[in-house]
């Protein structure tokens, strides 16, 4: 197949798919998607071709393979016990295509997983156990208070504290990485999905969880002298270097939620004491050796589920579909950059 070909046929079917989950989204949950694109570029800068969120990133090309227990939790058919193609991308959190590797930030570990029957699952999944809002509304409202005045090139002090003291939970995001080592590899942090979702199993019952791709062999951080000898780039090569020595992979786990537990919160994981479960491995396979490969085109919206599989509902789970949505349309209009 030219390769061409291919990703211009996957962008499509990803605006498809991302247009049809906007339409399911519920109007309460909404907010206007070019004002929430707006406040992304004005925030962390436009770079045109890049994400607005997730600019610095590579392609990897990985393998999923479920387990009984995946199939006993869902009819999904990711959980068959086949190997199922997944196109993996994983990316520095923020707009910035030059984001320092050496940050205590946010990482990424985007997945298409291409299901049998044309069906397709998206993640988008991160290096924190908490999201940086709880709504729609919030991450509007933080992203605006953070805008940067167009004289003194910087954000309010006052106005950031203000919209902070009215809502704390922004703030949980960035306390966790504070309290957190710099990550030493791509492949060696846990990312999560941070939102609850239904498993439906083949008697029809239905699970809520939070789900984790935990690495293999555990996580592995730096120390502060080891992060800053390491300079600003280093995660690519690293990664690149880890799948070709060996096996670089992460267990599914999903954390089961309790009758009580609160699901429609992307700010509240749920107790530590509840049960996880593991549903199967991916394993990565081959990264792309420079700034293309088959992700470049692909919108990792997590509204695009499979059969036995569906959204809680946690609002800012359904109100990433139409922002990524003009999102994407602007970058393939600019030249999508990976």
């Amino acid at each position: 197949m030219n390769t061409s070909t291919s990703f211009a046929q996957r962008a499509a079917l990803s605006a498809v798919a991302c247009a049809a989950a906007a339409l399911a989204m519920p109007a309460w949950s909404q907010v206007d998607p070019n004002q929430m694109v707006d406040a992304f570029e004005n925030t962390g800068g436009k770079h045109e071709g890049f994400r607005r969120s997730g600019a610095k990133g590579l392609c990897a090309v990985a393998e999923f393979v479920g387990n009984a227990e995946g199939r006993a939790l869902s009819v999904a058919s990711a959980f068959s016990g086949k190997p199922v193609p997944v196109v993996a991308r994983f990316s520095m959190g923020g707009g910035n295509p030059k984001a320092p590797d050496n940050a205590k930030s946010q990482r990424n570990m985007a997945l298409q997983f291409d299901l049998p029957g044309n069906e397709t699952w998206l993640m988008g999944n991160i290096s924190a156990p908490v999201f940086g809002a709880s709504t729609p509304q919030q991450l509007l409202g933080r992203l605006m208070s953070l805008a940067p005045d167009a004289e003194t090139k910087k954000a309010d002090a006052e106005k950031v504290k203000a919209f902070t003291d009215a809502n704390p939970e922004v703030l949980l995001q960035g306390k966790y990485f504070a309290s957190q080592s710099v990550p030493a590899s791509f492949a060696k942090v846990n990312y999560w999905g941070v939102h609850a979702f239904g498993f439906t199993d083949a008697a029809g019952k239905k699970q809520f969880g939070k789900w984790v791709f935990e690495p293999v062999g555990g996580t592995q951080g730096l120390s502060n002298d080891e992060a800053k000898a390491k300079g600003a780039e280093f995660l690519f090569d690293d990664l690149r270097q880890r799948v070709a020595a060996g096996p670089v992979a992460f267990d599914f786990m999903v954390q089961l939620a309790q009758p009580g537990d609160k699901i429609d919160s992307a700010v509240t994981p749920l107790p530590v004491d509840r049960k996880k479960v593991s549903l199967g491995r991916l394993t990565i396979k081959s990264v792309s050796p420079d700034a293309t490969g088959p992700c470049v085109t692909i919108n990792y919206n997590p509204m695009v589920l499979p059969k036995g599989v569906e959204a809680s509902a946690d609002p800012m789970l359904a109100a990433r579909a139409a922002p990524y949505a003009v999102s994407q349309g602007r970058r393939l209009v600019e030249g999508a950059k990976q």
